[in-house]
């Protein structure tokens, strides 16, 4: 049984506009997250390298605030999701991320979005 794992980022004062477009685009997904992403209907397309496909639907999203994908091969109500927060204090953006790992992989699954996060940060600026 996977676990839920949610894990937050702060990206500084980015556009919220810079973030949305990045997390919820198959152009803004695809330079930072695969190396080509596509998009019919609800469902992304994913792509690493020339072997590697993967499918997410859509399964609900806010504009401009989160955006939720479930893997068409995985378990039923497992989902990835990206949430933009914003704090007016100190007038950041941050970035949550949840996901689902088996308790044996959490700690590559952390470190695999903090490796694609660190590439997010440095191709769009935040």
């Amino acid at each position: 049984m996977k676990r839920k794992i949610r894990i937050e980022y702060p990206l500084n004062s980015a556009s919220g506009n810079v973030v949305w477009n990045a997390v919820s685009t198959p152009s803004g997904l695809q330079r930072w997250f695969a190396d080509d992403v596509s998009k019919n209907a609800k469902t992304y397309i994913f792509k690493w390298g020339k072997t590697e496909t993967r499918n997410a639907a859509i399964i609900n999203y806010r504009s401009e605030y989160f955006i939720r994908f479930h893997w068409e091969d995985e378990e039923p109500k497992t989902y990835f999701e990206f949430k933009i927060n914003y704090n007016e204090l100190t007038n950041e953006h941050l970035l949550e991320i949840t996901d689902f790992a088996d308790p044996e992989e959490e700690t590559d699954v952390i470190n695999l979005w903090n490796s694609q996060i660190e590439v997010l940060r440095r191709v769009c600026g935040v």
